[in-house]
């Protein structure tokens, strides 16, 4: 059972990539590049700190619209780096 767990950890990970660029949108998938999504948390590097603070600013606004296209509230936190 515990490698059906990690095909699935591995399976939501591809999902969020797929859909990274299409939720967050054009400019900001530009400035960013999703680092590893784990437990829940997905992590994103941000190009620099201006963005960084712009996307923080955003936040809620993302996930909630990650977590509508995933049809699951898979991402619980994003975390900016």
């Amino acid at each position: 059972m515990c490698g059906s767990l990690g095909f699935v950890e591995a399976y939501q990970q591809y999902q969020t990539l797929q859909i990274w660029d299409s939720v967050a949108g054009e400019t900001i998938a530009k400035a960013t590049t999703i680092e590893r999504f784990t437990n829940g948390q997905l992590f994103i590097k941000v190009k620099n700190p201006s963005w960084r603070m712009e996307l923080n600013y955003r936040k809620q606004d993302i996930l909630s619209k990650l977590n509508t296209a995933l049809k699951s509230p898979m991402v619980k936190e994003i975390i900016f780096k």
